[in-house]
């Protein structure tokens, strides 16, 4: 005789293990889909970020020639691809022409007189501040611009025998994207050539995420 009790019970049994596996099934999937859109979603961050990361280098010898005044009217010119010194007996004036990859604003800079071999950057601290947010626009060229003013000073004295010798002269500039993020150390020669100062880029540092190298 047919047990239709059983037959029912069984029956409902299958019914839930299938709507079981469906939902898991189901659930998996969604699971998998919310993967991929967040991997998505965080390499278009990573691609919106490498299009507003700031990185400088050196102007192109090509490039136009800038006229860069400082706070006294005075102007120092510079032609693409160089830096512009001059050391006066109140004043020294220093300058580079300078293109940007992505967004940059100048944060500080740092002077080094010689020739620095060792892969390092200055700390943070010892940077001086620009008086001036300094923008470069994405893909075009730009200028830094950095002075000491107090003759009695050991930097001012140093900086204006080494420019009057013709030494080279190692710029640290601290730069980052428009919100003050992305922060990046480029570090520039400033050779003597032919009574002109040429300007090359040469190391890169990350502040705020591990270097490339």
């Amino acid at each position: 005789m047919t047990n239709w009790a059983t037959i029912a019970s069984l029956a409902t049994a299958g019914g839930t293990l299938v709507l079981a596996v469906a939902t898991f099934v189901s659930v998996r999937q969604g699971n998998r889909a919310t993967r991929i859109s967040e991997q998505a979603a965080r390499v278009a961050e990573q691609s919106l970020l490498a299009g507003r990361r700031p990185l400088l280098a050196n102007s192109r010898l090509q490039d136009p020639k800038q006229q860069i005044e400082f706070s006294e009217g005075e102007a120092v010119e510079v032609p693409g691809g160089h830096a512009g010194l001059q050391a006066t007996d109140s004043v020294v004036y220093m300058t580079i022409s300078i293109r940007n990859v992505g967004t940059a604003v100048l944060h500080g800079w740092h002077l080094h007189i010689g020739i620095q071999r060792e892969r390092a950057h200055p700390p943070l601290e010892e940077f001086i501040t620009q008086n001036r947010d300094i923008y470069v626009a994405p893909g075009d060229i730009g200028f830094w611009e950095g002075a000491y003013r107090d003759p009695a000073a050991a930097p001012f004295q140093a900086a204006a025998a080494a420019i009057k010798a013709g030494e080279t002269l190692l710029v640290s500039l601290l730069y980052g994207d428009y919100e003050g993020g992305q922060r990046v150390i480029t570090q520039f020669n400033l050779v003597h050539q032919d009574d002109t100062w040429v300007a090359s880029t040469i190391r890169h540092f990350n502040v705020d995420r591990p270097d490339p190298r």
